[in-house]
Formats: structure tokens, sequence, C-alpha cells
């Protein structure tokens, strides 16, 4: 697979003019959020998506309705917008490929494809790591049951992945024993997998970083979260727990790993803080990140006007901080209720005035139009003078919403 490292002259595409339209595949609220900051700019947008309705679509001055691979849509798209980004990392590369004949993509599709597939992700952070010494945990390829018999045996206990669609805690089976990783894989249904070994985590942090098409590069304080059931929970940023030491460690791998990508945009990388203080790469996301929410609220520049500016071939923006955050993902569970006298489950609207009545309460809604358990409906990012503040908001915050804080867990 061939990536464009080069570094290229910007040739900027400006705002308020008649060919000042951005494409869009995705129209979840990933491309909302893309959206409100590319318009905010002077930019109009154009999203493709199958889905009617769609968060997106509901703010976007063009919505092709079509499949992501779809040659008549990606032709409409091309005719609208000659600029074009993603939203999530499971479009199809071919597509991306599709829009760069003649056009400009950010992210490449040869990017992307790397971060579709797990097995090929961690083997480009190993080739990486012998530049920046961050590494991967160590791990197995299994494509066949041969495959599960000659794994080795210091990888368990671990985590047997999908290689491929796997997202929010998706196609992902703890193992303790070589019966159980027999088991784990027949249950993939002969999907191609990764044996991950399990480190002993003591937390996750991740870290934002933009680059544009002339090789400027920037990077986001340090963000650290929380999960519950393999899904984002909270995210607080900057990190109250990463040491500076281990900061930069993290901030440097990522700036090394964008350029040996040659990748142009918004790139989202996880990393694990081991209980010994030591630092592992996890993966990445071509794309801003459910993490990166709080840079609406409190910084300088968003992720999304960052991916906008890349995109459009514009200078980065300045990354800086400028108030503490705690970001609380909102699910659709929040609209469900247990009513006390007949047991029956009962839905009915978050009390969302009671949310905004809290000082430094950012309400994010996406507009989707059904609740569904585990369904990402919103978020709330807390801003505040010091991380203290930000996490006394967001415990209350839970206590309305009748989510258990972080706290309880």
């Amino acid at each position: 697979m061939t990536i464009d490292k080069q570094v290229h002259p910007r040739q900027p595409l400006l705002p308020n003019t008649a060919h000042s339209c951005l494409g869009i595949l995705g129209g979840g609220q990933l491309g909302r959020m893309f959206a409100h900051a590319a318009q905010a700019i002077g930019y109009k947008v154009a999203v493709l998506e199958p889905e009617a309705g769609c968060p997106a679509a509901q703010v976007a001055e063009h919505h092709v309705q079509a499949n992501y691979d779809d040659e008549a849509g990606m032709s409409v798209l091309h005719t609208l917008a000659s600029r074009v980004t993603t939203e999530f990392e499971n479009v199809p590369a071919d597509s991306l490929n599709y829009f760069a004949r003649d056009g400009f993509v950010a992210p490449a599709g040869a990017c992307v494809s790397i971060a579709q597939d797990r097995l090929a992700e961690k083997h480009f952070f190993t080739r990486c790591a012998l530049n920046n010494g961050v590494y991967p945990a160590p791990h197995w390829g299994i494509a066949t049951p041969k495959d599960v018999k000659s794994a080795p045996d210091d990888l368990l206990p671990g985590i047997l992945k999908t290689v491929r669609m796997g997202y929010d805690g998706k196609g992902q089976v703890r193992v303790r024993t070589r019966e159980e990783l027999v088991q784990a894989f027949a249950s993939m249904n002969g999907q191609h997998c990764v044996l991950e070994k399990m480190l002993p985590l003591a937390y996750e942090v991740s870290v934002l970083v933009a680059r544009g098409v002339d090789g400027q590069a920037v990077v986001y304080p340090i963000a650290e979260n929380v999960h519950r059931d393999g899904i984002l929970f909270t995210t607080l940023a900057p990190s109250p727990n990463v040491s500076p030491e281990i900061a930069k460690k993290a901030q440097s791998a990522a700036l090394d790993i964008i350029a040996e990508l040659g990748y142009v945009g918004v790139l989202c990388i996880e990393f694990f803080i081991l209980e010994d203080g030591t630092l592992a790469v996890n993966e990445m996301a071509p794309r801003p990140h459910n993490s990166g929410h709080y840079t609406i609220d409190a910084c300088v520049t968003s992720q999304f006007e960052q991916q906008v500016r890349a995109l459009a071939q514009l200078p980065l923006g300045d990354v800086r901080q400028h108030s503490a955050a705690a970001m609380l993902n909102i699910l659709g569970d929040v609209w469900f209720e247990i009513e006390a006298s007949t047991g029956k489950e009962l839905m009915r609207e978050p009390g969302w005035d009671q949310i905004m009545a809290i000082p430094g309460a950012h309400l994010h809604l996406y507009g989707k139009s059904e609740a569904r358990r585990a369904r990402k409906m919103g978020h709330i990012t807390f801003v505040a003078g010091t991380m203290s503040e930000a996490q006394t908001a967001l415990a209350k915050a839970c206590a309305i919403l009748g989510i258990a804080s972080p706290e309880q867990a």
C-alpha cells in the first residue's frame, strides 16, 4: 500500500465563493458538527448518506441520499464539492480514492485503509515505534483454527477482536484460556481476528493531532477517557493524571504517526497508560473523535474547525485550551425509566432545563429522532476554571439524568 508522505504547497479553497462547498461521506453527528463548523466560516456542505433525516443532512445545504459506494451518488457529490472528507473510518477507501482522482480528499484512502484493519494498524504502529519508542500491545493475527493453536501462550489472558468493523466495544471478546479462545474465534463466524494481550491498564488517554497538506502539524492537550460497556463515558481534558513526561511522549508519538502516514486532517490516537507508568499505543480514528468534542467549548479551535481548515487547505488553528473541560456522553438510556408502581419501562424527555442551569454546561444534542439504549444521542461539556469544578458539574448532571457518576462506578 502506497502512502503519499510528500509535503505539498497549500492551494486554499476560500470560503464564501461560488465554489466553496465541502463534501463529507457520512451523515452522523460528527458530520453534523463538521457542517456547523464549516458554515460558521462561510462554506456550504454536501453530505453523501443513505439515511433520510440523518443528523448531518438536517443542517447541510445538500444531501445526496445514496450509499457511500454508489457511483451515481458519488458523481453528484463530486459536482457539488471538489474537496471531500469522511466522518467515520468504515467508509469504503475506494470511494475516497474516487474523489481523489481529480479533486482533493483528506484523509486519503490509503490512510483510512490502515485504520480499518486492526492488524494492519498494529503493524504500522510497530514500524513507527522503531522511531518513537511507543509500541502496541503484543498481538497475534488469527484467520484459521490453526492460528488459534499456534498463538503464543503469553498472550493470554487477552482480547480477541475482529480485524474489521469493530467499534464501541463491538466485535471483542475477552479470553482467559486457550479453550475460551477457541470458542470465541468460532463465534466470530469466520471473520479474521487479532488476539491482543491484556495489559495492566491504569487509564486511557487520547491525543488529537492535525496535519495540513503542507506538513504543518498541531497537537491538542492530552484527554483522559473512561469507558462503560465499551462506549466512551467521560473525557477529562487536560488529563488530570498523566505526567508531563508521558504527555510529551504521547504527543510526540502522535506527531510521528501522522507524519509517517502523510496524513491530512484530524487524527485521534488512543494510548494506554500502564500501571508501571509506561505508554502503549492502542488504535487510531481517521477523523474527529468523540473524545475531542470538548474542543468545541474549551479550545480556541475545535477539532471540527480544524478538519475544515485542513480540507480547505487553510492554515491550521490554535489548539490552546482556555478552560478545564469534562465531557459526558449522552446515550439513549437516559430517556427510559422504570415506573415504580407498575415496573413498566417508560420514555420521558430528560431534564435539559436542569442541566443547563449548571454553570459551565454546554448541551449538544444530535437531532436523532429515536432514542435507543446505547445509542449516542448527544454530549454535555462542562467548562470551568479548574478540573475539580468541571468534575463537580459533571457529577451534578449525572444525578439529574440518573446516571452513576464516575465516582460511583
